[in-house]
């Protein structure tokens, strides 16, 4: 028995702190050092569990995706109706301007501004992260506009793509330190292209 890898919940509560590293200082600006602190592993379990620091930030992306997706589908199968859901999830936007903990943005928008298409790998992450956030979007669309709440006259893809960069923009805004008040004006702005 290898007693220099963590056991499998320990390397979950180690990628997790690592994603939080991440997405609030970046990848350049995030050391290995910073990342041994802050996981609680010495070098060689460090690379034993994660390989380098690219393919943990990779990881980390993974992560990222699959938590915000799947925490999105259960808010998204809650709701009362698609476009309830879709207010909701802007409205959470705006709640995080009340937590300076929560002003970091989005992981996969902040590292797409970060890495620009310098590295086919990271993009490729990126890239498929945002077609899954635009696929929660449309399946809501979708069933309002089966519901009659959101109108059928613009495409629910294109309707998805405007809301995803809503939520980017609305996210950076945030971690740049706007107000709950003027994100929730933006947000009623926003809103009106489901009209």
């Amino acid at each position: 028995m290898n007693m220099g890898r963590p056991r499998e919940f320990e390397t979950e509560k180690a990628l997790k702190d690592a994603m939080n590293l991440f997405w609030e200082r970046g990848y350049e600006k995030t050391s290995l050092e910073d990342l041994l602190q802050a996981m609680g592993l010495s070098k060689s379990s460090f690379y034993g569990t994660f390989g380098s620091k690219h393919e943990l930030f990779e990881r980390c992306i993974l992560h990222y995706r699959e938590t915000l997706k799947g925490e999105l589908l259960n808010s998204l199968e809650k709701a009362t109706s698609g476009r309830q859901f879709i207010e909701n999830t802007f409205s959470a936007i705006a709640e995080e301007t009340l937590h300076p903990q929560k002003r970091k943005g989005c992981l996969v928008m902040n590292s797409a501004s970060e890495f620009a298409q310098r590295d086919p790998v990271v993009s490729e992450l990126i890239s498929k992260g945002i077609i899954e956030l635009e696929q929660v979007f449309v399946k809501a669309i979708n069933g309002a506009q089966e519901e009659g709440d959101i109108s059928g006259q613009t495409e629910a893809l294109s309707l998805a793509r405007y809301l995803v960069s809503s939520m980017s923009g609305l996210k950076t805004l945030v971690k740049a330190g706007a107000t709950q008040k003027e994100i929730r004006e933006v947000i009623k702005i926003s809103l009106k292209a489901l009209d």
